[in-house]
């Protein structure tokens, strides 16, 4: 197979890419494309990257466009990154909100694999273990990403070892998962149940996500540029009731929603709050 790139298809790719999910990436990244394009052509018998590019620009194989994406998108993540937004939704948001109603949803939005959701999942559980007079009697939690891949990984909720081993204490693996070989565990049904995974591109409506108490959308601005940023924050504010909090990646900011959103500093880290 050639793995060489034109200069014009590496263009339009790139310009394929902003349009259908935002990422933007630059003059020189090359590289970068052919090294992740390159089994996806010979799985889908292309004998050129420029030739699954054309086929690609096409927009009428979803299976290929969705490998494509699947592919230029970084599905890194792993348990209860960074720490602080769990201890505050536990400490904080969640005591906060049990004392106004006994049902909660969140969403958490570029999802990846899972674990994002699965770890709120847990906190809520746990919350509810420690307080059953004040536990939420329904829990929705909405995971979305942008393609059928991840989604179908993270719904599965099975895990190997390295996964496991990213972010997990061996506490909760013990309480939340079952061991079902000897290098994969499967998340226990009454966590799993929590959360509903659904196919979302941060560039379309939210409507269909509703109105959520709290909002995750971490570690995924970073890729867009300041115009799509603003928009995404945008229509985020329109699902969150006022004062509905948001968290975003330890590397993000609302610059360009200043006006719609206020940061909250709490012990363990901050947060936003809606206006």
């Amino acid at each position: 197979m050639q793995k060489e790139l034109s200069e014009e298809s590496y263009k339009q790719f790139s310009s394929f890419l902003k349009l259908k999910i935002g990422i933007t990436l630059g003059d020189n990244k090359q590289y970068l494309v052919r090294s992740r394009l390159s089994s996806i052509s010979r799985d889908f018998n292309y004998d050129s990257l420029d030739k699954m590019i054309s086929a690609i620009l096409q927009d009428n194989n979803q299976a290929l466009v969705d490998r494509a994406l699947f592919a230029m998108t970084t599905n890194e993540t792993f348990w209860f990154r960074d720490l602080y937004p769990f201890d505050i939704l536990s400490n904080h948001l969640l005591p906060e909100l049990a004392q106004q109603k006994n049902k909660i949803r969140i969403w958490s939005a570029a999802c990846s694999y899972g674990q994002e959701p699965y770890s709120i999942a847990m906190i809520i559980s746990e919350f509810n273990n420690k307080y059953p007079t004040k536990r939420f009697n329904q829990v929705e939690i909405i995971a979305t990403d942008v393609t059928n891949p991840v989604l179908e990984r993270a719904a599965l909720a099975e895990y190997d070892e390295l996964a496991v081993s990213r972010g997990l204490s061996k506490e909760r693996l013990n309480n939340f998962f079952t061991q079902n070989s000897v290098k994969k565990w499967t998340l226990n049904s009454d966590i799993k149940k929590l959360v509903q995974f659904r196919k979302l591109n941060l560039f379309d409506s939210f409507s269909s996500i509703g109105q959520c108490d709290l909002v995750f959308c971490r570690n995924v601005l970073i890729y867009f540029d300041d115009k799509d940023k603003a928009k995404i924050l945008q229509k985020i504010s329109a699902q969150l009731p006022a004062n509905g909090s948001l968290f975003l990646g330890a590397a993000e900011s609302i610059a360009g929603a200043e006006h719609l959103f206020k940061m909250v500093k709490q012990s363990q880290g901050l947060y936003y709050s809606k206006l």
